[in-house]
């Protein structure tokens, strides 16, 4: 079968490509630039925990060397402190789990390191061919694959069986099928400044709102980099006010000033304004095409991320095309990206827009939360992952969601919504967290089992529920994962979770229930995939492969064969 074909090479594209890589399909990926990209130091991104995460596991473990996780939040207005609040900052206690009671810090990071470290990961992964100087012209679908042409210097045209534009805000591949992208322009205008200082606030975020001195216009912001780098945003009037050099350098003066008592020391390494619109792209599928990233929205208004929301794009995609690549069409799968993903952004935008006024005056909804307090709640919210504004998002509405039955049961997380990342073991032993199974193609079914920390492993594998679960996972739909945990927030003993590939919460159940079990999943895939005598055959097939050439020497064959495709 044909690679997907994945256009553009910022982080959302290089991103989704890895994901598709990690459950075996290869993919070309089309770079319009040379694979270089100017650092930029007033650039950054903020990554919330699950989607730092999620890099993390394809390849990018040292993020953190490059970014920083913040110890704390801290709101101001006018010269007083509205809100101290401790965040883990990504320290663990002595056992290596999250310190208890504290919010989970986001990681802030240049986004030319995210993108330097997720090509780094591209360049040693066999399954992902990068072309660089590859901007397509045409686009023409048949009911087997798509086929695309990119222009000179590198004139090819290129095969694939899926394509996904993850080509920007100007998005060619948008254009090309003819979506609408619909929205405001000019939501919010920022002036930024990457600077080295020495702050009162060390690896704290600070929101300042109506600052008392005369540059520091409605609000300013400072959140912390390693090595005393500080990113620092001035919200600018909706229109007029030029922002020239010099009237920069007044501002990063008076802010220092207004938080020091006076201007210290400081080294400037980058300015720029940044103009946040919002957009939402009537479809986000058009046959065997899809739109992802900044091609499909644009927000970022009030703190919302929309890289973390592309990232998640990436996510939310990746297993559902792994799965029709390999186990041929699933349109209701396919169609459940739209659903789901469209909705929770559409959702993060009318939000934002809902807040605007409330925030920025101009009355309406002003009255509904009054005090400076319900004003920072809603800024704090988006800002760290929190809320309408911020929160991860729940799929409770999907049309992948299982009929509601009886043997359905209550548990911390909604259904549809992430799943807490607990310690788990596997039936080899091995423990690790919940988020390092993730990813990988398949769905998981998690039993809450206390004690089996303790337990010799010989002896829960054959006590209890544990047989007839293994047996009722057995017969699921496709290849699922069967893991333990001792605990889980809301849950009782011999809780049954089924878990999607991308982490969310298809169903629990009070026991060992397999046919509702096998109904949940086999929704959950968007049907049924195959029955059971082509699965066993193809794992055959697989098993022999593995035993004449290898995993790897497999891997890498299905990449030479499924890239050639282009003419």
């Amino acid at each position: 079968m044909d690679p997907v074909i994945v256009v553009g090479a910022g982080p959302v594209g290089l991103t989704l490509s890895l994901a598709l890589a990690a459950q075996g399909v290869p993919s070309v990926l089309l770079d319009e630039g040379s694979g270089t990209e100017e650092p930029r130091p007033a650039r950054t991104v903020v990554l919330r925990e699950d989607t730092a995460d999620l890099v993390g596991r394809l390849g990018c473990r040292e993020l953190d060397r490059v970014g920083l996780r913040w110890t704390g939040w801290r709101s101001m207005r006018r010269k007083q402190s509205v809100r101290e609040m401790p965040l883990s900052g990504g320290r663990p206690d002595e056992e290596g789990e999250p310190l208890p009671g504290l919010l989970p810090s986001p990681l802030h990071l240049p986004q030319h390191e995210l993108s330097t470290a997720l090509r780094a990961a591209v360049d040693k992964e066999p399954l992902v061919r990068l072309v660089p100087m590859s901007r397509i012209d045409t686009l023409e679908q048949d009911r087997d694959g798509i086929t695309v042409h990119t222009r000179e210097p590198g004139s090819t045209w290129w095969r694939g069986s899926y394509l996904v534009g993850c080509d920007g805000a100007r998005s060619t591949v948008r254009k090309l099928l003819d979506i609408r992208f619909p929205g405001r322009t000019a939501v919010e205008r920022h002036a930024v400044a990457a600077l080295r200082a020495e702050l009162p606030w060390p690896d704290e975020a600070v929101l300042h709102r109506q600052p008392p001195w005369r540059t520091g216009g409605e609000e300013v912001s400072a959140r912390p980099l390693p090595n005393g780098v500080w990113r620092l945003d001035w919200l600018l009037p909706p229109r007029g006010e030029l922002v020239t050099p010099e009237a920069v350098i007044t501002r990063i003066r008076d802010t220092l000033a207004g938080w020091c008592g006076e201007t210290p020391a400081y080294e400037l390494l980058d300015t720029g304004v940044h103009t946040l619109h919002h957009r939402l792209a009537r479809r986000w599928r058009k046959q065997r095409a899809f739109l992802a990233g900044d091609a499909a929205h644009l927000l970022g208004a009030l703190g919302t991320q929309g890289l973390d929301e592309g990232i998640r794009d990436a996510e939310n995609l990746a297993w559902k095309l792994a799965h029709a690549w390999h186990h041929g069409p699933a349109e209701q799968l396919l169609d459940s990206y739209q659903a789901e993903r469209r909705a929770a952004v559409a959702a993060r935008l009318r939000a934002a827009d809902q807040s605007l006024p409330i925030l920025r005056g101009g009355g309406g909804l002003r009255t509904l939360v009054p005090g400076a307090r319900g004003h920072d709640t809603l800024l704090a919210d988006g800002h760290l992952g929190r809320g309408a504004l911020g929160a991860p998002p729940s799929y409770s509405h999907s049309p992948l969601s299982p009929p509601h039955a009886e043997a359905h049961t209550a548990v911390g997380t909604p259904p549809g919504a992430p799943v807490a990342d607990v310690t788990v073991t596997a039936p080899d032993g091995t423990t690790t967290r919940l988020r390092e199974r993730l990813g990988q193609g398949h769905p998981l079914v998690i039993l809450v089992a206390p004690g089996t920390g303790v337990w010799d492993r010989r002896h829960w594998q054959t006590a209890g529920v544990m047989p007839r679960l293994t047996d009722a996972v057995a017969a699921l739909p496709g290849t699922t994962e069967l893991l333990v945990t001792e605990s889980y927030p809301g849950a009782s003993a011999h809780t049954v979770l089924l878990v999607r590939p991308d982490g969310h919460l298809v169903a629990a159940f009070g026991g060992v229930r397999p046919a509702e079990l096998f109904t949940a999943a086999q929704a959950a895939l968007g049907g049924a995939p195959r029955d059971g005598r082509e699965r066993v055959a193809e794992e055959d097939e697989e098993s022999e492969g593995r035993e004449s050439g290898g995993e790897k020497g497999s891997r890498a064959r299905v990449h030479a064969e499924g890239t050639a495709g282009h003419r």
